[in-house]
């Protein structure tokens, strides 16, 4: 499963879970100070002409001195707020929002009732549109119980 922090959190924030390949990743609102445990460096080149503030950041990925041909930098990831910074199997890269919200769609959230009765189906090897025969779900909890049997889900007020 995949989980991010809400935007702003800088390692203790609360996490969110998404599906396909695990990962972490945390939304750059400008006010971090560090990444994964990287130092965020502001870009002092380039500022936002209302703001004043840099334009661009970025995080050094290792201690490593690039050697003087490297070019551009391997070790240095950038970045500007609104972007998602994501680690994946140990590879930081950058997404912009949009992109990151196509490629990683977040779990659906359901209350604990319909999680036990998930289970239950799957675990007795019935069918998805068996429990909706057997149960009386509108047309929206049929999608929501459809993605969370498809795709998982996270159980209400549980982080």
């Amino acid at each position: 499963w995949q989980r991010t922090r809400e935007p702003g959190a800088t390692g203790g924030g609360q996490m969110k879970f998404y599906h396909k390949q695990p990962i972490e990743a945390e939304q750059f609102d400008g006010s971090q100070t560090s990444l994964f445990g990287y130092e965020v460096m502001p870009d002092s080149f380039l500022v936002d002409a209302l703001t004043g503030e840099p334009a661009y950041y970025s995080i050094l990925i290792d201690d490593v001195e690039p050697e003087p041909d490297d070019f551009p930098d391997d070790n240095e990831v950038s970045f500007e707020v609104g972007d998602w910074i994501v680690n994946e199997a140990d590879e930081i890269k950058v997404l912009a929002d949009e992109e990151f919200k196509q490629q990683y769609a977040e779990l659906p959230v359901i209350p604990k009732v319909w999680g036990d009765t998930i289970e239950e189906f799957k675990a007795n090897r019935y069918r998805l549109d068996e429990m909706f025969t057997e149960w009386d779900w509108n047309y929206d909890e049929q999608e929501l119980i459809a993605r969370a049997w498809l795709d998982g889900y996270q159980v209400e007020g549980h982080k």
